[in-house]
């Protein structure tokens, strides 16, 4: 039998089919990996810069957060500020008006010196007094052994006991007894001791604890303690000492140390109220004059600064705390401008030890 010849178009058309399919599978099969690659490739450098670009925006609004927490702030600083100016616009234009009036009024030496004329004539009358008391035995001088000579009726006071076995009087020697405005207060300050001594408002204070010392009967107790920053006995070497009331030498000795004293420096209520804890025996009998609210505790201040309202009023209620239990606490008010809070707590204080509290006249005694 003879050998078949091949002939190339004896393939069937479904081989050929397949084989060029397979081609086909195979150059995709080809394309789709590299395009696999270069898509994942691509894919992580855009998840790179989206992630930056997420910690960017993250970073962003952090900045805008702190951004606004500081313009709230800065809000708030300017608000404050600009009422801080206001206030102290109007405490300037106070201060022009008092000083216009001040110079209007010519106070300076002047009124210092008719005052100092006053005093000097008013114990020229006393002496005078008790010359002629101690020349007549016939008249009856009852028993106090100091008399005080004022204008009219305004030696007398009503409403304040005045007894006592152990009467301990308080007087303060700040600097704000100088004057009854801050104005005031500032231009005698400036001034030389002598000239300090003289202000007309201390020198009410003095001749009010003069008067107190004459309602003291003999055989009672009595000590006068200066305070400001620290509380002190008048007389330095009775310091702690209640001091015997005999034939009024010692009242008289404690009365002229007064004329030496110069206000100065802030006011402790605290160390005057804890001296008088500290007296053995306790006194049955206070008398505190003072022109308004403590400006620090037990100890100065770190450095010079106004002490706002509501710190002094937190002051006068540490201070309270030191009063000596069962003594009745008479408060002599000479107040100052600008202590609005003072009367309020210092008649609290008087009502709860059983004591009183007066606003005495310009001129009293």
């Amino acid at each position: 039998m003879a050998r078949r010849r091949f002939n190339v178009f004896n393939l069937s058309f479904l081989d050929v089919m397949s084989c060029g399919l397979g081609a086909v599978v195979l150059f995709f099969m080809i394309v789709n990996a590299q395009v696999s690659s270069r898509a994942g490739r691509a894919n992580v450098e855009v998840q790179a810069e989206t992630d930056r670009l997420e910690e960017e925006i993250l970073e962003g609004r952090k900045d805008l957060v702190r951004a606004r927490n500081i313009l709230a702030a800065r809000t708030e600083e300017q608000v404050a500020t600009e009422g801080e100016a206001r206030r102290v616009k109007t405490l300037l234009e106070t201060l022009e008006q008092e000083l216009a009036e001040l110079d209007q009024n010519s106070l300076a030496q002047e009124d210092s010196i008719e005052d100092l004329k006053a005093d000097i004539e008013r114990l020229e009358n006393a002496r005078e007094r008790l010359s002629a008391d101690a020349a007549d035995p016939s008249r009856d001088t009852g028993q106090r052994i100091r008399s005080f000579i004022g204008d009219g009726n305004r030696q007398y006071l009503t409403g304040i006991r005045m007894g006592g076995r152990r009467v301990l009087i308080l007087l303060d020697a700040s600097t704000s007894m100088l004057g009854r405005t801050y104005v005031n207060v500032l231009r005698f300050r400036n001034l030389p001791p002598e000239d300090r001594k003289r202000a007309p408002k201390w020198r009410q204070a003095v001749r009010t604890v003069d008067w107190l010392t004459t309602q003291i009967l003999p055989g009672a107790q009595f000590q006068i303690f200066a305070f400001n920053e620290t509380a002190g006995s008048v007389l330095p070497d009775t310091q702690g000492d209640w001091l015997e009331v005999t034939d009024g030498n010692t009242l008289t000795r404690a009365v002229e140390a007064l004329q030496d004293l110069v206000p100065e420096k802030g006011t402790s209520l605290a160390n005057a109220f804890a001296a008088a804890e500290a007296m053995d025996p306790p006194p049955d009998n206070i008398f505190l004059i003072t022109d308004g609210l403590p400006t620090q505790g037990k100890t100065p201040p770190g450095k010079t600064q106004s002490v706002k309202p509501e710190r002094r009023a937190a002051l006068f209620t540490q201070a309270i705390r030191n009063v000596p239990r069962r003594a009745p606490v008479n408060v002599m008010l000479l107040p100052m401008d600008g202590d609005p809070a003072a009367p309020g707590l210092f008649w609290g204080l008087a009502l709860s030890t059983g004591g009183s509290m007066l606003t005495p006249a310009r001129d009293w005694p």
